[in-house]
């Protein structure tokens, strides 16, 4: 059950963390809402959850991704302050994760190096990727970021590309029909192939 997290912390914190409720979310499930307090935060298994912030119009974008053998940094400091959340959480497939409740999360981090190694890695290792966001939505032309996304969206998933042009814009932050306009010259340029959610890739971008 815990692979994710056996090199990771001490025996004592992992007999701990064993005895604590492991659960199986559906996809597409909210699991931290906006503005809520943290009760809880999750330690994934199996599966994957992103992380968005979306404004008081509905736009929305994608902050970060929180894979197998990680944890939500934002509920966990926002948990840790006493704060309410500023961005929420939803599952992007069957997602397995240990739930573990607020008063653990601070009395883990006086009590366990290993913990607080672990929340300071995945503080660093987001603090990057929003950086990277930031860098790109400042920077970047709108067509290069999504070559880029593309490009990343391949490696991890092959050719075949799940993804609907609403959820595309959403990581890069951009327009839905401005990604919709670029998809199609790409694929009049004979890079891709657009079918219903699906973006298949054909030549190399």
């Amino acid at each position: 059950m815990l692979l994710s997290f056996n090199n990771v912390f001490e025996s004592e914190l992992l007999n701990q963390i064993n005895e604590l409720a492991e659960i199986e979310i559906p996809k597409e499930t909210t699991i931290l809402k906006q503005d809520a307090y943290i009760k809880e935060i999750p330690l994934i298994i199996d599966g994957s959850i992103k992380v968005r912030k979306t404004d008081e119009n509905g736009k929305e974008i994608v902050l970060y991704h929180i894979s197998p053998g990680e944890s939500c940094i934002l509920s966990i400091t926002s948990c840790i302050n006493d704060k309410q959340s500023n961005a929420e959480a939803i599952t992007e497939e069957v997602t397995k994760l240990i739930v573990v409740p607020a008063a653990k999360v601070k009395e883990w981090m006086d009590s366990y190096k290993s913990w607080r190694k672990f929340v300071m890695r995945l503080y660093n290792s987001r603090l990057d990727e929003l950086l990277n966001l930031v860098d790109s939505i400042s920077f970047k032309q709108t067509d290069s970021r999504l070559y880029d996304k593309l490009k990343e969206l391949q490696q991890k998933h092959g050719d075949e590309i799940k993804i609907t042009h609403q959820q595309l814009a959403n990581e890069i932050g951009t327009a839905r029909e401005v990604i919709s306009r670029l998809l199609k010259q790409l694929e009049k340029d004979g890079f891709i192939a657009l079918d219903r959610g699906v973006i298949k890739i054909i030549q190399s971008l």
